[in-house]
């Protein structure tokens, strides 16, 4: 089985291949480049490898939540390359990826990400027999809200640190704030998810894979014109 994942809801595009028991993964920071970056590189990472993309099996994406235009970078391409290839996608949430970064705590792990507009995309993991389990949905919450959420104990990472360090710590006792090195998604992560979800046939055809974006649909429609106007 060869499965290729990619997450681009960030400013890092994480790209992942397993093939036959071996993970190769390619994390590189990439900023606006995103798009002239991501067709090319997948095509150089597979030909490192001898592979084909008629070779791949299974194709997996990052949904987000995250940059708008990352969202739908990453899954146009994807979409692109399962329909022309008929082969089947595996949608994976960007905060259950970034989540896997921690392999165990007795405590809460919380993966936190810039919405921009002084709010967080977040939610709340807890290591049970081994396996990190979702206990909360995927929000999006203001400063104030996430405070009052978090119960003392917490791993918190993820970019929106940056911005809301300082409060956190002042706010919530004995809470744990990871470096840079756990900000962003890793790509053999992608693999690991989308195998388990492969497992328990948890895949779609490329219509049926939708994005996750957790700003009401209005905001989604101001945000992109806004985003075309300046880039005129």
């Amino acid at each position: 089985m060869k499965i290729l994942g990619i997450d681009t809801t960030t400013k890092f595009m994480s790209l992942g291949i397993y093939d036959n028991a071996k993970v190769y993964e390619y994390n590189l920071e990439v900023g606006i480049k995103l798009s002239s970056l991501l067709g090319v590189t997948i095509k150089r990472v597979l030909d490192s490898l001898g592979l084909n993309i008629s070779d791949i099996d299974y194709f997996a994406c990052g949904l987000g939540p995250g940059s708008f235009t990352g969202i739908r970078v990453g899954l146009a391409t994807i979409k692109g390359l399962a329909f022309s290839l008929n082969k089947p996608v595996v949608g994976i949430s960007t905060l259950d990826i970034l989540a896997r970064n921690i392999k165990s705590t007795e405590g809460w792990v919380i993966p936190i990400i810039d919405a921009k507009r002084n709010l967080i995309y977040c939610s709340f993991y807890k290591v049970k027999e081994g396996t990190l389990i979702r206990i909360a949905p995927y929000l999006l919450i203001s400063e104030a809200e996430f405070l009052r959420k978090v119960k003392n104990r917490a791993i918190i990472f993820g970019d929106a640190v940056s911005l809301y360090k300082e409060n956190i710590l002042k706010n919530i006792k004995g809470v744990t704030i990871l470096d840079k090195d756990y900000w962003y998604p890793k790509a053999h992560n992608i693999i690991y998810l989308a195998q388990e979800k492969i497992k328990n046939k948890k895949f779609d055809t490329p219509f049926k894979v939708k994005p996750i974006y957790l700003y009401p649909k209005e905001c989604q429609i101001k945000n992109i014109k806004l985003k075309y106007q300046n880039s005129k």
